[in-house]
């Protein structure tokens, strides 16, 4: 059986920069990130500077600016690895610039404690 989680995760260099939410289905046991559909979630969740997006079956994330196809997607590798607090992904933003996220909580969607 498989869980619908909140996952929040913070810049491993600044973590009070560009903070990430995003919704998946785990795998309770392995925290293994369940099926290939769309996910969606958002950066800078402080209510100023808020950019949500679209995370893809390929690890692709869209912004909705437009700029699909224009440049190279930004990527993240978060659908490859088990989904606990502590665990290390990354977020390629371009060809030059990536940072180091760690996963901070994951809540159970729609739970009032948020242990899943």
């Amino acid at each position: 059986m498989s869980r619908d989680v909140r996952v929040l995760a913070q810049w491993c260099d600044d973590p009070t920069e560009a903070p990430l939410s995003i919704d998946l289905r785990i795998d309770p046991e392995s925290g293994a990130v369940v099926g290939r559909w769309d996910a969606f979630g958002a950066f800078d969740l402080n209510g100023r500077n808020c950019r949500p997006f679209v995370l893809r079956d390929d690890g692709a994330l869209e912004f909705g600016d437009g700029a699909h196809g224009k440049r190279p997607p930004t990527r993240t590798n978060i659908r490859e690895i088990a989904i606990r607090v502590g665990g290390n992904f990354s977020v390629c933003w371009n060809e030059e610039d990536s940072g180091l996220y760690r996963i901070v909580k994951v809540a159970v969607l729609g739970a009032k404690d948020g242990v899943p």
